[in-house]
């Protein structure tokens, strides 16, 4: 495991959201030097999630049907989530719910990797702190995969990692929202 304190996130980038109504999705793009296979098994098998996901898997997430309790690391209170697995058409389409919001997993082999397509409905209040926290956990994904692991940085941790504020920021001035710390710190000051 290399050193966390070496890991420094790139800009933000490769999110946007899309709006259908009162929904909120938040989309996530990121091209990976591995192959679909490769990322495939760390978006479904348990062990490999517990490297990088901001929640945990009590089984595989990679057969249709399945039911699996999704655990959220780092949350105050402990939070599981029964889910059942929609779609699984490896190694290309995963689809399933974590928490009460959809998630989909697109991977699309692109020259020797993979570009990865998030497509994750979200609370609008937490877009910015939702595309923060993914951006690292695609980071810890990838050294992860390249045989170079930093850990698991989620929940409260990222939130107090320097980059994840950051992230926060220039995520939150990309979409023109305002972000819950900052509606708290202007009622505060007024």
């Amino acid at each position: 495991m290399i050193d966390r304190e070496q890991y420094t996130p790139g800009p933000a980038g490769g999110a946007r959201v899309q709006k259908d109504g009162e929904k909120r999705t938040l989309i996530l793009v990121r091209e990976l030097r591995h192959s679909p296979e490769k990322v495939w098994q760390a978006l479904t098998d348990p062990a490999h999630l517990r490297e990088w996901a901001p929640f945990d898997a009590d089984a595989s997430l990679a057969t249709v049907g399945a039911t699996v309790k999704l655990i959220t690391v780092g949350a105050p209170a402990l939070r599981v989530s029964e889910t059942r697995v929609t779609r699984a058409d490896p190694p290309k389409v995963l689809e399933y719910n974590w928490g009460g919001f959809d998630m989909r997993w697109e991977l699309e082999a692109l020259g020797g990797g993979t570009r990865l397509t998030l497509w994750h409905n979200i609370d609008p209040r937490f877009i910015a702190w939702g595309a923060a926290g993914w951006h690292i956990c695609f980071d810890v994904l990838d050294h992860l995969l390249s045989g170079t692991p930093i850990g698991r940085i989620v929940g409260p941790e990222a939130m107090k990692f320097r980059a994840w504020q950051q992230l926060n920021a220039e995520y939150a001035k990309q979409f023109r929202i305002e972000t819950p710390n900052s509606s708290s710190q202007a009622t505060q000051n007024s």
